[in-house]
């Protein structure tokens, strides 16, 4: 009989560990130590949400750009000044579905107003 083991799931052996945290399965945040600004966590979460309620009507290729856009939106100010034409291109396919893109485009209005 051989010695086999059969593992279902995480493992993870420390031996002499140091500052061992553990498993994290959620997102890795790093703290550099600069506090994140709740307000523009906000406006990212809730454009976010906005953008999955909209996709059931755009067209294939619409929801594709805004599928591609969503890894970008980040609450970080630097990123999303970097990815300003991600957000315009969001801005232009919400302002084309009429009135039921109006709560995407006044949630990047809010954005914006953030980003300075």
């Amino acid at each position: 009989m051989s010695d086999t083991s059969n593992y279902y799931g995480d493992v993870v052996n420390v031996n002499d560990g140091e500052k061992v945290i553990g498993i994290n399965h959620g997102s890795v945040v790093y703290n550099d130590g600069t506090a994140q600004d709740p307000e523009l966590q906000a406006a990212v979460t809730d454009l976010t949400r906005l953008l999955n309620d909209l996709r059931p009507v755009l067209t294939p290729d619409q929801a594709q750009i805004v599928e591609n856009a969503l890894p970008a939106l980040t609450p970080d100010r630097a990123a999303l000044r970097e990815r300003g034409m991600v957000l315009a291109s969001i801005s232009q396919i919400a302002a084309t579905v009429g009135e039921v893109g109006r709560p995407v485009v006044e949630a990047l209005g809010r954005l914006f107003a953030l980003l300075g």
